[in-house]
């Protein structure tokens, strides 16, 4: 199983809504994201608006590709792009750059 980590940043004027977003997350994103191989999916957000998410999964880009095709993210991703700061014209879930692990506890 794969374990990646990955930083974004939400906008600090937008970090209450968003909190609040994530309180109602639609029942078919909850579905395709565990249908495509999303696991221990977790996200962290700091007061200033860094936001740590965590999953594991067998194969990262697979998950991603296969969230991708997916009708659902196309329009959960197009509601929280405005969320975010530094996207460069990407949505939030293309903007995600795993970071590296450098220990692990088994």
């Amino acid at each position: 199983m794969q374990r990646v980590c990955f930083l974004l940043k939400v906008r600090s004027d937008k970090v209450d809504e968003y909190r609040e977003r994530h309180q109602h997350v639609w029942a078919e994103m909850l579905a395709a994201l565990s249908e495509t191989g999303w696991h221990n999916y977790s996200l962290f957000l700091r007061e200033d608006g860094l936001l740590v998410g965590y999953l594991e999964t067998p194969d990262f880009d697979k998950a991603r590709a296969a969230m991708e095709a997916t009708d659902v993210n196309a329009r959960w991703q197009a509601e929280m792009a405005g969320f975010f700061e530094e996207l460069d014209g990407r949505a939030p879930d293309a903007a995600m750059r795993p970071l590296t692990e450098v220990f692990h506890l088994a």
